[in-house]
C-alpha cells in the first residue's frame, strides 16, 4: 500500500511563504499523475496543482503566479512552493496520486495564512 506523507504547513501571516512536502513510500515515478488539493471554511475540496509525467504542471488558475511545483524523483518527494499567501489560500492541503494500483491519498497538512 502506498503511502504519501505531507509535511510543511503551518500558521503565516498574509504576504509569507511556505514550502510543502509530499513524500511517497514508493517511487514517484510509477504514478501517472500526483497532485495538491486543498480543503477548508467549508468549502469543497479543490485541485490546487496536478504533475503528470512528462513533469508538465497545470495550476488553479487563482494560484498562478504564486505556488510553483517540483518533484524529486530520487527523493519520491514532490513539492509546494507557496508564496504571497493569502487568507483564502486557508486550507488542509493533500497529496494524492494515481497510478496502476490505483488512487492514493495522504493525511493531509494544515495551512493558516492570517489577514
Amino acid at each position: 500500500q502506498v503511502q504519501l506523507v505531507e509535511s510543511g504547513g503551518g500558521s503565516v501571516q498574509a504576504g509569507g511563504s511556505l514550502r510543502l512536502a509530499c513524500a511517497a513510500s514508493e517511487s514517484i515515478s510509477q504514478f501517472y499523475t500526483m497532485a495538491w488539493y486543498r480543503q477548508g471554511g467549508g468549502k469543497a475540496r479543490e485541485l490546487v496543482v496536478t504533475y503528470n509525467t512528462a513533469g508538465a504542471t497545470i495550476f488553479r488558475e487563482s494560484v498562478k503566479g504564486r505556488f510553483t511545483a517540483s518533484r524529486d524523483n530520487d527523493k519520491n518527494t514532490v513539492y509546494l512552493q507557496m508564496n504571497s499567501l493569502k487568507p483564502e489560500d486557508t486550507g488542509v492541503y493533500l497529496c494524492s496520486a494515481i497510478g496502476a494500483g490505483g488512487g492514493y491519498w495522504g493525511q493531509g497538512t494544515q495551512v493558516t495564512v492570517s489577514s
